[in-house]
């Protein structure tokens, strides 16, 4: 499996439709086994997106499909910083034992 997770941070007021649209297609993403958009406690503009793919050649297709694509275009107005993302190797765990084989 191939994991990432990336935190970003949404302009003033931007916030929940910068969520909405993070998690408006996520459906659509084949070899996507989990997509997780959550907010930090200590800072309420800041997102943790937390990605499980099937592998890593998933989530590259994942970028050139038109959803995504619009997503981005529409998103990056909202966004007032990214940090570069860490990439993981998931291993297991609630949600991901039927996917993963474990």
């Amino acid at each position: 499996m191939y994991g990432l997770i990336g935190k970003m941070t949404a302009k003033p007021g931007q916030r929940d439709a910068l969520i909405a649209l993070l998690i408006g297609g996520t459906a659509q993403m084949p070899g996507c086994l989990s997509y997780v958009v959550a907010q930090d406690v200590a800072d309420a503009d800041t997102l943790w997106i937390t990605e499980v793919w099937d592998r890593k050649e998933s989530h590259a297709a994942s970028l050139s499909l038109p959803a995504v694509q619009e997503a981005i275009a529409k998103g990056r107005p909202m966004i007032a910083s990214m940090s570069p993302g860490t990439v993981t190797i998931p291993i297991g765990g609630q949600g991901l034992a039927k996917s993963a084989g474990v």
